[in-house]
């Protein structure tokens, strides 16, 4: 049995954790600078080397789930410093923390170290990080800080986030669509939704089978390719709202202090062959999650 420590516990991802951990023989332990009513958390401070060192040797931790970031595209423009520790500073002390007991961190990263340069094609693994604003380059960063520790990991890149805690693209929608009698949705930037449960699946099975030899970069997200506007409107025939008149149009019609990827479709074949990790196709899971909501 080995003893989990999830930072970030009460994001989406972290509470995606808190449910796969219940069908796991391991032992986890969630932790997060804040309090959710009801939901058990442990503190942990993440810019406290100190702290960090201390909570893994009295636990006897094993590996390190880092879900913790800034992640506030928008917001991060200006506050840099902010975005640059929790984004890069923070997961380079989990990772020497996690080095000194010769233990793995699993770190999440983004889609966003990408995004200045053209391309058409799924993004690799090995493809240069070339973002467009602060938050991506402080994840992009990070991952440079965990590399330079020399500790075992595995940094698995995600994009569009979604689940049923916390706020996100698919539970707006779900109101938006619900009460406007119009909506416009940028057709221009194109990716695919990730089902945080999903992720936090492929994030056991990582756990399960990391053997020491599998440390790298890998990407994760759900199957097939869609933009935000095909998005919403599965949101909407999902969630039966489809009364609302959903719009496509042009990025330039929101503007905003940061330039988004306009094609963030990540390539998973790497992390199917090496870990044999399942990946569902984007509308299956959407409709999951949808129903989940529904029954809330």
């Amino acid at each position: 049995m080995k003893t989990i420590l999830v930072t970030g516990a009460n994001g989406q991802l972290g509470n995606e954790m808190r449910i796969v951990s219940k069908n796991s023989q391991d032992r986890y332990i969630f932790t997060d600078v804040n309090e959710v009513e009801g939901v058990e958390t442990t503190y942990l401070d993440i810019t406290d080397l100190d702290a960090i060192r201390k909570m893994i040797a009295d636990n006897g931790v094993h590996v390190v789930v880092n879900c913790a970031a800034y992640t506030n595209v928008d917001a991060a423009e200006s506050n840099p410093e902010l975005a640059e520790q929790l984004n890069a500073k923070a997961p380079e002390l989990l990772a020497k923390a996690v080095k000194a007991v010769g233990g793995l961190l699993i770190h999440i990263s983004t889609d966003y170290v990408f995004g200045q340069e053209p391309y058409n094609v799924p993004c690799r693994e090995e493809q240069q990080g070339t973002p467009t604003g602060v938050y991506g380059l402080t994840k992009l960063h990070g991952e440079q800080r965990i590399m330079a520790t020399d500790c075992n990991y595995v940094i698995l890149r995600t994009a569009w986030l979604y689940s049923e805690f916390g706020k996100n693209f698919c539970k707006t929608m779900m109101t938006l669509t619900a009460t406007k009698p119009q909506l416009k949705v940028v057709f221009d930037q194109v990716g695919t939704p990730t089902y945080a449960l999903d992720l936090a699946k492929a994030i056991a099975v990582v756990i399960e089978k990391f053997d020491g030899s599998q440390t790298g970069i890998y990407h994760y997200s759900n199957e097939g390719v869609c933009s935000w506007f095909d998005f919403t409107k599965m949101i909407a025939a999902y969630n039966g709202t489809t009364a609302c008149d959903v719009q496509p149009c042009h990025s330039d019609e929101f503007p905003s202090p940061v330039k988004r990827p306009a094609y963030s479709v990540l390539d998973k074949t790497k992390i199917k062959q090496v870990f044999g990790v399942a990946v569902p196709y984007w509308t299956d899971s959407l409709k999951q999650c949808i129903h989940n909501l529904k029954k809330q």
